[in-house]
């Protein structure tokens, strides 16, 4: 069990992810984080991360770092999806292995599991069949890093757990039009579009895939009771056991956003998956459940993004 002295190690805590976790921990009153820029501590770099644990000894670790993005990033970028992931995670694993580190989360995604799995999604169907090529080079990365730690339980008895998120968002998110997810990618350019008169929007697809959403404070929540918690089993789906079809999301985006003009969906791009739905009854039967409803955290997510616009354009945005 955690005290509020522990020594947490939260990889990517400048991500919306880790920084949602390191809020929820700090509000909790762990006093005892221990966190790294990318430029102080290059997680690819074995060498580099071996050397880091070695010096700080966490007791705890929680992997929030990853490169991720959507459908046209992982298009684009296949090798460094696949290669960039491995190496974080590996390098973090096998490093906390080595130096005792006791408790171990991974996060990971709903893309790990088949493209066609029966819906909602079980943990068991992991593995089952072909994954969506969309991005199957991320899927194959966090894939490797869920054996990796389930091995580690199985062969030397250590509480490594993974944390398999459905689609997330909240307050900072990636709003960058070429490597963002679809729903903030939504709510920027209803936004822009909005500022620009009201002028139609056009989206990627038919609008016909359904799709789950999660606030991200409530996988911090999440994150926080699996620490406190021993779990069981190795995988667990985090979710809210509800989807909507991508047209009533863009809807729900819009009305929220302010906009009033046309939606244009360009069918000659992608889908990506039908559907995506987690069956989400492991963690309900242990004792956790989502808090934020969709409508609630849109309007959280777009209240951020206009108290903190200036900012984008600082990071090119």
């Amino acid at each position: 069990m955690l005290n509020k002295e522990t020594k947490i190690f939260i990889a990517g805590h400048r991500g919306m992810v880790g920084g949602a976790i390191k809020r929820n921990l700090e509000e909790k009153g762990y006093s005892n984080l221990l966190v790294r820029t990318s430029s102080e501590l290059d997680l690819r770099n074995q060498a580099a991360v071996t050397a880091f644990f070695e010096e700080e000894k966490p007791e705890v670790v929680i992997d929030a770092a990853a490169r991720v993005g959507g459908i046209l990033a992982n298009n684009n970028f296949p090798y460094q999806f696949l290669m960039e992931n491995m190496q974080i995670q590996n390098n973090l694993i096998d490093a906390s292995l080595k130096t005792d580190v006791q408790k171990f989360i991974f996060l990971g995604s709903s893309c790990i599991y088949p493209k066609f799995a029966p819906q909602p999604l079980k943990e068991e169907y992991l593995l089952t069949d072909t994954l969506e090529p969309t991005n199957e080079w991320y899927a194959i990365a966090k894939i490797t890093g869920v054996k990796a730690c389930e091995a580690i339980r199985k062969q030397f008895d250590k509480d490594y757990v993974s944390l398999m998120p459905t689609n997330l968002y909240g307050t900072y998110d990636n709003f960058d039009l070429q490597t963002s997810h679809v729903l903030p990618a939504m709510m920027r350019k209803f936004h822009e579009a909005k500022e620009n008169g009201h002028v139609p929007v056009t989206l990627w697809g038919s609008g016909t895939p359904m799709r789950e959403f999660l606030f991200v404070d409530d996988l911090a929540e999440a994150v926080v009771f699996a620490l406190n918690n021993v779990l069981p089993d190795y995988l667990y789906n985090v979710g809210t056991g509800v989807d909507l079809r991508i047209k009533e999301l863009a809807e729900v985006i819009q009305k929220a956003v302010g906009h009033e003009g046309e939606i244009i969906w360009d069918s000659s791009k992608p889908d990506g998956t039908p559907r995506k739905l987690m069956d989400i009854s492991k963690m309900h039967a242990l004792g956790w459940s989502h808090k934020v409803a969709l409508k609630e955290g849109i309007e959280k997510t777009y209240a951020w993004f206009l108290e903190n616009q200036q900012n984008y354009k600082e990071v090119k945005l």
